[in-house]
């Protein structure tokens, strides 16, 4: 085998290695996604992909010449650590070590992280799915990487029935993300909240639901819950996809996510994988 710097011609081979590795909820990535990756930029997490270097992306091919597998990498001047972007190999263990070896090589001596951040490749998604990607999760392991558990990725097809709307609702349009935020007031005071993004071939994100403390225990969250997948729907959405950073410590009472993974169940969403990203010290 052997590796080289990725060229236009590896296009069609790239996106069929990355649809191999498509979740449940996730669009096929388009050649117009790839070239966003491709060139270090991504519609979420934006800004932390204009702090790093160009991307480097590489491919390893047999001796034929057939691409087998990619993988992005790139550094970030401002602290010096590394980044493996995304990588992969239809989760062939050997390929998967040796694209991550050839990261680690090019990136040399310093703090390295793995899927960090959410690429253009796909909808939002902010680590590896570690159970749908476990020959990748074991190479970054061996290579001594630790893992962290950051996200629960859930969908659910749409539309839901029977669930309630939510009271006196306005609805603007958002930038970042792009799509539509929904607000619930009481005079001035912001009660509740909920930001959804604009469906891609289907799919919608609800991005994000809030509800403040002195509204809490009425109903509230599941109320914005059923207005805002209602909304996707109207929007032309057939599933909805969301993402839960169930991640805090334990008596961390302001990201505590319990009540949110319990609305979400109870709503009908399942959880598909749990995400990780990575770090490797020198």
């Amino acid at each position: 085998m052997s590796v080289r710097p990725y060229a236009a011609g590896d296009e069609l081979a790239v996106l069929d290695l990355v649809g191999a590795d498509r979740l449940p909820g996730q669009p096929l990535t388009t050649p117009e996604m790839l070239a966003e990756a491709l060139a270090g930029r991504s519609p979420v997490d934006g800004g932390w992909w204009d702090e790093l270097d160009a991307p480097v992306t590489e491919v390893i091919c047999d001796e034929a010449g057939t691409v087998l597998g990619v993988v992005s990498y790139a550094a970030r001047p401002g602290d010096g650590a590394g980044f493996i972007l995304w990588l992969h190999c239809r989760e062939d263990p050997a390929l998967a070590d040796a694209l991550v070896a050839r990261a680690l090589d090019r990136l040399g001596q310093r703090t390295v992280h793995a899927f960090e951040f959410a690429s253009a490749l796909t909808l939002g998604m902010e680590g590896l799915p570690a159970r749908h990607r476990p020959a990748t999760r074991r190479a970054l392991q061996e290579a001594g990487f630790t893992g962290r558990d950051l996200w629960r990725y859930m969908r659910a097809d749409l539309p839901i029935a029977g669930l309630p709307h939510a009271a006196h609702i306005t609805v603007n349009e958002c930038e970042d993300p792009p799509g539509k935020r929904l607000e619930v007031r009481e005079g001035a005071e912001l009660l509740g909240e909920a930001t959804i993004g604009r469906p891609i071939a289907g799919i919608g994100v609800l991005w994000w639901i809030s509800v403040a403390p002195p509204a809490r225990g009425r109903g509230l969250g599941l109320g914005l819950l059923g207005s805002a997948l209602d909304l996707l729907a109207g929007l032309g959405a057939r599933e909805a996809i969301l993402y839960v950073d169930d991640d805090a410590p334990p008596g961390d009472a302001e990201r505590d996510r319990t009540a949110a993974n319990r609305l979400y169940d109870r709503a009908g969403f399942t959880e598909v994988d749990r995400l990780h990203s990575f770090t490797r010290r020198p």
